[in-house]
């Protein structure tokens, strides 16, 4: 099945049901954590570059302090580098209740029928013990594959094409990652969430590369886990519902 312009789309209709008053309050939740966690790992990062920067200054001789110009601006990529990808993974496992309450509201909204899941906040809270593995799973998930996908990176005929490599696990993790809330509130295994993406990996592999572009994007990426849930969950009602055979 060919990528269609409806399938790149997903993640701006995600951005534009922001704005739904019906599902503000569950948009604000994931978003709330979003800037919170940002914040700290980006506080910390910095409390933690300024001194280590400055041990490594005290520690040159005098006639290479010129380096300082050099190690700053390495630093400072590095330290955003690394709190971007903290950042991802934990506001996952953190908003994963939080995310799953949101599907179920925009699922509701696009079909006009009530979904049997968190339904409240409360219940969303007490389905943290569960949220945490089923996004455990996708962390181990991931790390096989990456392992995988390292390996070949290693490997002269292969090599050169390990970028695309990289680019297509990560595309298929974020289109996983934000389709599996709608498909966990019907209870769903990890199993056939898999299977159900990968029958139609035609619409969630561009899905996930909008996402993934879009965490690229400075401010955009505070948006981007309430967007995608809302996007994924569209992507969902429309093309995963009913299953369809798969590899």
């Amino acid at each position: 099945m060919a990528t269609t312009d409806s399938d790149l789309s997903y993640l701006v209709r995600g951005f534009k049901m922001l704005r739904e008053p019906k599902i503000r309050l569950f948009v604000a939740l994931p978003l709330a954590i979003n800037v919170i966690i940002f914040a700290l790992l980006m506080t910390l990062g910095f409390h933690w570059l300024g001194n280590g920067i400055a041990a490594v200054i005290g520690w040159l001789p005098e006639w290479l302090a010129f380096l300082s110009w050099i190690l700053w601006p390495l630093a400072v990529v590095l330290v955003l580098a690394i709190a971007m990808y903290s950042f991802s993974t934990v506001a996952n496992l953190i908003a994963a209740p939080f995310n799953g309450l949101l599907a179920e509201k925009v699922e509701e909204m696009l079909t006009g029928r009530e979904v049997q899941g968190r339904e409240t906040l409360g219940r969303a809270i007490a389905s943290f013990p569960g949220s945490i593995l089923r996004e455990l799973r996708k962390l181990l998930y991931y790390a096989l594959f990456a392992l995988v996908v390292l390996v070949l990176s290693f490997i002269p005929p292969i090599s050169p094409f390990s970028g695309l490599l990289w680019f297509l696990l990560g595309a298929w993790m974020l289109a996983l990652e934000y389709c599996d809330y709608a498909m966990d509130n019907h209870g769903l295994s990890f199993a056939e969430s898999k299977r159900r993406l990968r029958a139609a990996r035609s619409s969630t592999l561009p899905f996930g590369l909008m996402v993934m572009l879009g965490t690229m994007v400075p401010i955009v990426n505070l948006f981007i886990m309430p967007a995608a849930v809302c996007g994924g969950t569209m992507l969902w009602v429309e093309k995963l519902q009913h299953p369809t055979s798969g590899v």
